[in-house]
């Protein structure tokens, strides 16, 4: 097969939620770039419309390719309500990108009990509230790569969970309740992989390393020097690195790839603090 087929995405209906900034900015663009239609979910309503008028303006790109569908991820009904308004617009959801997340950094006697419930319920419990919802559209896309009834499905719906790499080792900042989340959803991507695999849908994992984004920003201002310092790359992370790993997960050169997590973070997780 042609890189050009391998690495297609072009096409694809993509969801991406907390799609307007940092990270997620960076997978909606990548998506866009490429021929994708890409819905976009944030809090900020007037974020997510400024970034759908931005990539929607990028050269090459067809009109409406970016659609803007302000929601607050960490309430249910919010989560209800975009599930049936992507149903009422689509037939078929080919890719999932649960990116919306928050962190919270307090000295462990004074780390309050408000930090865990915002966190474990919009970095974990919304991600399979809305994946839940949003299934059957993910089956429909994997369905429609079959040749025959009886065939296996050849291009997935897919479920790219956006981690970080502080669910693979202990933080230096005291974010006790994003590194749990994150762990937790790690280990909820490979229990998806497990029941939604056989129904024609994968899912994986990204666990991101530092990248420029308002999440970051207080820390990369303090600490940037010694954070490139400490990656054997040298650098953070650019919009290529986490967009380019999303490409690969929802195109055909990552269709037999399900329950992985995958570091992007240049190494920097496996440098030992001692």
């Amino acid at each position: 097969m042609d890189i050009q087929s391998l690495f297609s995405v072009k096409d694809k209906v993509v969801l991406v939620t907390g799609g307007a900034k940092g990270i997620g900015l960076m997978i909606s663009e990548a998506f866009i770039r490429n021929g994708a239609r890409v819905y976009i979910a944030s809090r900020d309503a007037a974020a997510c419309s400024a970034a759908c008028d931005s990539l929607n303006a990028l050269p090459g790109v067809a009109p409406g390719s970016a659609i803007p569908l302000p929601t607050d991820l960490a309430s249910l009904t919010e989560c209800e309500r975009l599930a049936a308004d992507i149903k009422a617009r689509e037939k078929k959801l080919h890719v999932l990108v649960n990116n919306s997340g928050a962190t919270w950094g307090e000295p462990y006697d004074a780390y309050p009990e408000s930090a865990w419930k915002k966190l474990l319920t919009l970095n974990l419990h919304r991600v399979f509230t809305l994946t839940q919802l949003l299934t059957p559209l993910l089956v429909a896309a994997g369905e429609a790569s079959r040749t025959t009834p009886e065939a296996p499905v050849l291009d997935p719906g897919r479920v790219i969970n956006i981690g970080s790499i502080d669910a693979l080792r202990v933080p230096f900042l005291p974010t006790f309740a994003y590194s749990a989340s994150k762990a937790g959803l790690h280990h909820l991507s490979r229990h998806l992989a497990v029941e939604l695999g056989p129904r024609g849908v994968t899912s994986n994992t990204l666990a991101c390393g530092p990248f420029p984004s308002k999440m970051m920003a207080a820390t990369l201002k303090e600490f940037g020097e010694e954070i490139r310092a400490s990656n054997p790359l040298g650098r953070i992370g650019l919009p290529g690195d986490v967009g380019g790993a999303c490409i690969f997960l929802a195109s055909k050169a990552g269709a037999f790839v399900n329950g992985a997590t995958i570091a992007v973070d240049g190494g920097v997780a496996l440098m030992s603090k001692i």
